[in-house]
């Protein structure tokens, strides 16, 4: 598979697990694209810090022999590369093994690798926050969060944040260009200054300009431009961010949601919702000449859903193939 080669296109995101019954559900919903997240590990992937290449191989052919295709995995533990991001000893191990998983995501003919580089992770003082007609939803306020303890043993600076970014992206990338391997760059989110005493520095525009500018211009260094995460900035930053980068070819895929509010307060939402027309967040992409894939992401919890919110995201991915068609088919020039 050429990952280039494909148009602009819906996939099912935040898969762990491909079972049976997601497989079912992603060809019902007429999608053909998969992009796993393994934060938090795969029983398909199950390395303890970096990931072998039949693992890799074996879940690329499994999601084939479904009629599936296996766009990208984002993530991998932050246990995988958690001395990178702090600068501490033992990082240069850590980026061997990563390394590792590049070239192996190369030779089992996996296109895209999605990270971010936030040692804690994402942020919500709310799992529970009430949405549309009781929906749950995740929420954010930096007034409950400002008073937290640190995270790890000292406070570490934007300058230390991004000296740590500049030594690890430096010694991937060459080998995702080698390995013939994509990497997409996720926001922090929230992106506020600091949390838990840990500068986050993916927080606004200028910041992703430093970011793709650090080693140069590379075809194999890109956005994973999460909507959501860019509108928590706010709407403007966010459109304006998506402007530039899309026509510039540097948005490898999208998270395709939104929130309501931005820092230093928000909550999620359905689509449509929130801050941003969601319909001209596509069009945008799609006059860019935008060729990767958009997806579900963060979607609210409805009620008498299951634990992977399926309802929710059919919803979302409705969504996202309509707007999507009427593009394709020209009803909106």
């Amino acid at each position: 598979m050429n990952y280039n080669e494909l148009p602009m296109r819906v996939a099912v995101g935040q898969v762990r697990e491909l079972t049976d019954e997601i497989i079912l559900y992603t060809k019902q919903m007429g999608i053909q694209d998969l992009q796993f997240n393994f934060f938090h590990g795969s029983p398909h992937v199950p390395g303890e810090t970096h990931w072998e290449f039949m693992d890799l191989l074996r879940l690329r052919t499994r999601c084939e022999d479904a009629g599936l295709r296996l766009n990208s995995i984002e993530n991998v533990p932050i246990k995988f590369y958690d001395k990178v991001m702090l600068g501490k000893p033992g990082r240069d191990e850590q980026i061997e093994h990563m390394r590792t998983t590049i070239r192996n995501m190369g030779r089992a003919g996996i296109p895209v690798f999605g990270y971010h580089f936030v040692v804690c992770g994402v942020w919500r003082t709310s799992t529970t926050a009430p949405g549309r007609a009781g929906a749950q939803v995740t929420a954010f306020d930096m007034e409950l969060a400002q008073n937290a303890p640190l995270s790890f043993d000292r406070v570490y600076t934007d300058e230390e944040m991004w000296a740590n970014y500049a030594y690890f992206i430096k010694a991937i990338l060459p080998v995702a260009e080698e390995a013939g391997v994509i990497l997409a760059l996720h926001p922090d989110d929230p992106p506020v200054p600091s949390l838990g005493g840990v500068a986050r520095i993916m927080r606004s525009f200028d910041a992703f300009k430093r970011a793709v500018e650090v080693i140069g211009p590379s075809p194999n260094h890109g956005l994973d431009f999460c909507v959501g995460s860019w509108s928590e900035m706010s709407p403007e930053e966010c459109m304006q961010g998506l402007r530039y980068f899309a026509e510039r070819g540097k948005i490898v895929y999208v998270h395709f949601r939104d929130v309501v509010g931005s820092v230093p307060k928000f909550r999620e939402g359905f689509i449509g919702e929130g801050n941003l027309d969601m319909f001209q967040v596509m069009k945008t992409l799609w006059e860019a000449g935008f060729t990767g894939y958009v997806m579900d992401d963060h979607v609210p919890q409805m009620s008498n859903d299951g634990g992977w919110n399926s309802r929710s995201r059919a919803f979302a991915n409705g969504q996202m193939t309509a707007m999507l068609d009427i593009l394709q088919k020209g009803y909106v020039k």
